[in-house]
């Protein structure tokens, strides 16, 4: 079980409020592009962001482009993850990728309130509220070894390092 204080916004949070474009190409570094997560929508939130805290939205978290620097801002901020009403697709699959779990939960996304604190548990799908229970659909058993891998690399390097993967 995770737990840890909401970070809470609206619909339509695109990749470019979530990390700026004009940092694209001159940071590298995922320490430094968290130290810029959210500056234009919450100037205060890498400021003030806790390892262990999370992020609930609205609808189509992540839209524009497919810019993977903003899942990887968020991660490195010290997100642990993301509740929203409904996801962009690519950034949903660049999150899996960093190893930063979303969960598309409606009712989780509309009562949550700003930091409130909430719990977490992937295994049972549940979250916890100071507001009530909420569960999600858990993830596979593939997903969740990209996740606790760290991010898919990690994942596909530590298979090859097994030998067990590219066979």
């Amino acid at each position: 079980m995770k737990k840890g204080k909401v970070w809470k916004y609206g619909d339509n949070v695109n990749t470019d409020v979530i990390y700026p474009g004009k940092y694209t190409y001159s940071m590298l570094e995922p320490d430094e592009m968290a130290s810029h997560a959210l500056e234009d929508l919450d100037p205060e939130f890498a400021k003030n962001v806790n390892p262990g805290d999370f992020i609930v939205a609205g609808r189509n978290f992540g839209c524009g482009s497919s810019r993977e620097q903003a899942a990887t801002c968020l991660k490195y901020a010290g997100i642990q993850a993301i509740i929203a009403k409904s996801f962009a697709r690519i950034f949903f699959r660049n999150a899996i990728n960093q190893g930063l779990p979303v969960i598309q939960s409606e009712e989780a996304a509309r009562t949550i309130e700003g930091g409130e604190e909430i719990r977490i548990d992937f295994s049972k799908g549940k979250i916890r509220s100071q507001k009530g229970d909420f569960t999600f659909s858990p993830y596979p058993a593939s997903v969740m070894e990209i996740i606790k891998a760290g991010g898919l690399i990690p994942y596909t390097k530590e298979k090859i390092k097994r030998g067990k993967l590219g066979k």
